[in-house]
Order: structure tokens, then sequence, then C-alpha cells
């Protein structure tokens, strides 16, 4: 790394269920662009070999959950394996093979330099590469784009993006306050915009999935787009818990 930043300190939390073709060459990525890091693989009662295959990497922390908790539930616990642990920054990377480990280093910089408290891997302030996503998703994210964007008066243009990197401000606040419902990242926007956190995006190209299928189909998107917008409105409503 470029950075000065002793890399002990940075914890990698990688949610997983059902990725045991990708997990792999996830961990072998990051290893790579980020060795003497610590992962942790969130195992949310995958139906599959993923616990065996990471645990055989030996490149990784593996919480394996009693019970399936859904991405809110296992990134919480993550992020409060990270707190309770003394790590001095969180980074949230997707097991699915879509996030490229090679762009970590411009993630953790505003953090590093002390500019913001998030940052987040944006597919949209670049348009030009990457994987775009479907385009019944891309009308949802641009709907939590506008929505999210006039509750915390500050444009996101990708609220959906589960590649993030957090300061020891932030992991403290979310390990208590994570949204535990399904796809949360919408809602940890508004969250962290309402209680005084500085957020900042990062062009980050995604990669299509390493192997496995979404959680979702069509329908279910449309369900989860109303339910997260629900819960974006009701979190916008709390007052903060954090002073500025």
């Amino acid at each position: 790394m470029n950075l000065d930043i002793d890399v002990s300190k940075i914890c990698v939390i990688i949610p997983c269920y059902n990725e045991q073709e990708s997990i792999s060459k996830v961990l072998d990525d990051l290893d790579r662009y980020l060795h003497g890091a610590t992962f942790v693989v969130i195992n949310d009662c995958s139906r599959d070999n993923t616990i065996a295959v990471a645990m055989a990497s030996g490149k990784a922390e593996v919480i394996n959950l009693p019970s399936n908790l859904g991405i809110g539930g296992a990134v919480q616990t993550g992020l409060k394996y990270a707190y309770r642990n003394g790590f001095k920054y969180a980074l949230k990377f997707d097991g699915d093979g879509q996030h490229k480990a090679e762009e970590i280093i411009r993630l953790l910089e505003p953090i590093v330099q002390k500019k913001a408290d998030v940052t987040i891997g944006s597919r949209f302030l670049d348009c030009s590469h990457g994987f775009q996503s479907t385009a019944l998703r891309r009308i949802g994210i641009k709907i939590f784009r506008l929505i999210n964007s006039l509750l915390i008066g500050q444009w996101i243009t990708d609220n959906t993006s589960g590649f993030r990197a957090y300061n020891y401000e932030a992991l403290k606040f979310l390990a208590d306050k994570y949204p535990a419902f399904d796809y949360p990242e919408p809602e940890e926007v508004v969250l962290l915009g309402r209680n005084h956190f500085r957020l900042c995006e990062i062009s980050t190209p995604m990669a299509a999935r390493a192997g496995g299928t979404s959680s979702i189909n069509a329908y279910q998107s449309i369900y989860f787009m109303l339910k997260v917008l629900f819960a974006v409105f009701m979190v916008a409503l709390r007052p903060a818990v954090r002073r500025r």
C-alpha cells in the first residue's frame, strides 16, 4: 500500500450466502492487495460449501451464523467483531466477486487523510466502464439516489453499493446502529447522513458475479425496493443520536 497506514488495523467484512464458487478467489485477491489485514467471512447459513471453502483457504476468520439473518444482520455481526477487537478501520466487501480488491487503496485514502468518515465505491460516478446491473435495479438505484440525496442534503450516486470503508467513529456507531433488515445500504446512507458523518464517493468499477446467482428476482426487486424505501423514511423521521 502507498498509504501511511498500519494494515493490521484494517478489518475486511465479507458477508456470504452461497458463495462457494467465488469466495476463494475473493480471499486470494484481498490477500494480494491487503496482505496483513484481517478478513472476516460471515457465513449467513449458506446451503452450499461456502464455509468449508473459506476455512480451507486459511486466509480468513470465519463466523458461522446459527440462523439466517440476512445481509443486514450479517454485516452488523462483522462490524461488531471489528469494533470489539479494536480495529481502526473496517471495509465491507461482497463475497460474490463483484468488487475489485485493487480499488481498496483508493477507497481508504479519504478516510486515512481524514477527509471523510465513510467512503462508498460508486459504479455511477464514471458510467463508462464496469458492470451496471439490470435495468430494473438501475431504476431502483435512481429512485434511491433522488430520495436519499433530498433527505441528507448530499448527492450520493450509488446508495446500493456494498463496497464501503469506515473510520473508527463510523465503525463504533454502526456496530450498534446498523440496519438489521435485508438490503440495508440505502438506509445506512440516510442513517449516516442524518447523524452528521462525512460521506464520500469514489468511482470504482464493478464486475459481474464470479459465480452463483443473485438472491432476488425481478418481482422481489420491486418488493424489496418498496420495503427499503419505507425503512429509509422511518430513519429520516428519527432524531439524530450523534452530535456534530
